[in-house]
């Protein structure tokens, strides 16, 4: 068979070299936007006059018959068009002739693919941005559930301080907010269009860029014709605000990995986010959160497979270019479905609050409150933790914990304890009366709720 741009070469290439040079095999997902972006500009190719009307509309009903073909899954393509353009040039040739030649009028596959890929992704950052904003609303809900469940707080994975279950939740809640801010923002450098660059230069051809570029959506044009054709800025982007949305569901599924195992007990997971073991009865796995934790390393090998593509770049179009598409695919595939699984995760998970609440009773997260006790009794906080450090010690030689210590033990080591000691050590009150803007207090974490409450309305 013949190549479209064949005419330049006497000799074939080989079946295997053909397929190593295709990327039908994945551009494929981009038909859809292919076909948009070919409306468009045999729209305005029939509006400029550069080809008739008549020519215009044959062009686009076969367009729109191929479109047609496409959502019902009658479109075959074949690896000797090698890519998305050429195959979708090829099948409209075969609904409607040699007028079909005509749609390729100044254009080159260089605007045509990245047209595409500037559709494609904004509908994906679309839909991400959607399934995060779902996410939140999730968090939310959940922490308005548990704003008065304990839990200790942790620093280096030690018992630090004890926390809100619902201040926990709603840390995250930030993490992904600006996750949000950051896909939304990214959307103004997708939403440009290319189409009209042709292979570098721009055309003779006395095209109206601003035309299609309405007819596709887009809220602006490039103003470089060599930057328009090679800039992936916009694919970068993406992929690294992914990385940074990954790394944030990795680490609070690190989290759901260690409560849901036997030692801490803290949360369980309904069963269809968990799986057995082929040889261990008893088991009941964590894989959803495993495998989000695992996917994050995809999501960087994307990234940072796209950057090494393109360091060594000049410009305009180079073959390398090829290799920015499966990437940018993976991860979008990667990240809505993550989301997804992650909200359903944390909405049906069980919350094991007295597991919680227990676990600050026997430890020494309330060392902080005999500190500030004796700061406020004035004590110089520096004295205060000297104290309470060889207080711990004693009492972890003891095995006994500060709200065991009696009170005329207390009064010994500094007399300016009173009886008001214990209710300051209890976790309860150490939670409640942390209300410095953005503590874990009670009054703070509900003014918190109350907040996100107004931003996650869409």
């Amino acid at each position: 068979m013949e190549k479209l741009w064949g005419g330049r070469f006497q000799g074939k290439s080989e079946a295997w070299i053909d397929e190593f040079g295709a990327s039908i095999f994945f551009d494929a997902k981009l038909a859809k936007q292919d076909i948009a972006g070919s409306l468009a500009h045999v729209a305005m190719l029939g509006k400029c006059g550069i080809i008739s009307a008549d020519e215009a509309a044959q062009i686009m009903a076969g367009l729109e018959v191929l479109a047609g073909k496409l959502a019902a899954g009658e479109l075959e393509f074949s690896v000797v068009n090698e890519d998305i353009h050429l195959n979708i040039e090829k099948l409209l040739h075969e609904e409607i002739g040699p007028v079909a030649g005509k749609l390729h009028t100044a254009r080159s596959r260089n605007d045509q693919v990245a047209t595409d890929m500037h559709l494609y992704l904004k509908e994906a950052v679309t839909e991400i941005i959607a399934s995060l904003a779902h996410l939140r609303t999730v968090l939310v809900t959940k922490a308005e559930d548990h704003v008065e469940t304990i839990m200790p707080g942790y620093t280096h994975l030690q018992h630090a301080q004890p926390i809100s279950f619902a201040h926990h939740l709603l840390a995250y809640y930030g993490m992904f907010s600006r996750d949000l801010e950051r896909l939304t923002e990214s959307v103004k450098r997708i939403d440009i269009s290319p189409l009209g660059c042709a292979a570098l230069a721009g055309t003779t051809f006395p095209i109206d860029r601003a035309y299609s570029a309405e007819q596709l959506g887009f809220s602006a044009m490039y103003d470089n014709s060599l930057d328009g054709v090679s800039d992936r800025d916009f694919i970068i982007e993406f992929l690294s605000n992914s990385a940074l949305l990954m790394t944030h569901l990795s680490r609070f599924c690190e989290e759901l990995i260690l409560w849901t195992s036997h030692e801490f007990q803290f949360v369980e997971l309904i069963d269809a986010f968990a799986t057995g073991s082929s040889i261990m009865p008893q088991k009941k796995n964590p894989d959803m959160a495993e495998l989000i934790r695992g996917k994050t390393g995809r999501v960087y090998g994307n990234l940072f497979g796209l950057l090494t593509v393109l360091k060594g770049l000049p410009l305009a179009y180079n073959k390398d270019l090829q290799e920015d598409k499966e990437g940018m695919f993976d991860t979008v595939h990667t990240v809505k479905t993550s989301l997804d699984i992650f909200a359903g995760m944390i909405e049906t998970m069980k919350v094991n609050t007295s597991v919680m609440e227990q676990a600050t009773q026997k430890d020494f997260s309330n060392a902080t409150e005999l500190a500030d006790y004796l700061a406020k009794k004035g004590v110089p906080f520096r004295e205060a933790h000297e104290i309470v450090g060889k207080l711990v010690l004693a009492c972890t030689q003891k095995g006994i914990y500060l709200q065991d210590v009696a009170l005329a033990d207390y009064q010994a080591i500094q007399p300016v304890i009173e009886q008001d000691i214990y209710d300051a050590l209890a976790s309860y009150t150490a939670v409640a009366k942390r209300n410095s803007y953005g503590g874990t207090g009670f009054d703070q974490i509900r003014a918190m709720i109350e907040k996100a409450k107004k931003n996650t309305i869409n």
